[in-house]
């Protein structure tokens, strides 16, 4: 079994759901005793969130660097960056390091594309709903057309995300709120949404709507599974 590497606390709360994903996704491939092996280096979000706000993603982007730096270290034999936003500064991590890292975008696009999805709703903070580092990778390198909620939504979503989420409170006036606009991606066209941040999933489930969910947490962890039990002896169906 190789080692994952695991770049987490943004939010830690969402670094919670990916260990559990983890460690359930090698059980079930296992059985008996085994869990996943993880290299995890968890940073202060509240340092990276100032960051974000001031636009100043070089320094975020090395605070990652240096974390990935220790994972490796550690380590691991291929790197998660556990959240969607922080993605933007994927390049800079990669460069970093010498281990391969696996990004959430593709572990989503993969899927989507296997089901047929060509045009989707993205739920996420503004900056992965509103600039290029996602949504462009989701269409220039799989073919995806993506739709994000309207200006109004999107800072509603924000707010959400980092006032509520964030801080491990679940409202159901922001899950009604979430549904409106899932509601709304889908009478636009979209034929699926994206939970394209990592807290979402605490407050929408897929049984709570038609509207087919896509939940980056889950997908970037079975990802990471799969590729975690890739060549072992134990689990030739995860290959």
């Amino acid at each position: 079994m190789h080692t994952i590497g695991l770049l987490g606390g943004m939010s830690w709360e969402s670094t919670e759901s990916y260990y559990r994903a983890l460690n359930e996704g090698v059980k079930q491939a296992l059985g008996g005793l085994h869990s996943a092996k993880v290299a995890m280096v968890s940073v202060d979000f509240a340092e990276i969130e100032t960051w974000q706000s001031a636009g100043r993603w070089d320094e975020a982007g090395e605070a990652l660097a240096e974390a990935a730096r220790q994972i490796e270290r550690a380590g691991a034999d291929f790197l998660l960056i556990a959240t969607n936003t922080m993605h933007k500064v994927a390049p800079q991590v990669e460069a970093a390091i010498d281990i391969p890292l696996l990004h959430i975008a593709d572990a989503t696009a993969e899927r989507l594309v296997a089901d047929g999805i060509t045009r989707v709703g993205l739920l996420g903070t503004r900056f992965t709903m509103e600039q290029d580092f996602y949504k462009q990778r989701l269409t220039e390198r799989f073919g995806i057309e993506v739709i994000v909620p309207e200006d109004t939504q999107r800072d509603h979503i924000h707010r959400v995300i980092f006032e509520e989420l964030c801080l491990g409170r679940i409202e159901s006036a922001s899950r009604e709120a979430f549904l409106d606009v899932i509601d709304s991606l889908h009478a636009r066209g979209a034929q699926a949404v994206i939970l394209g941040c990592t807290e979402i999933a605490m407050l929408i489930k897929a049984t709570d709507t038609h509207v087919p969910l896509y939940d980056t947490t889950a997908l970037h962890a079975e990802a990471a599974v799969k590729r975690a039990l890739a060549g072992s002896p134990l689990s030739a169906d995860t290959q």
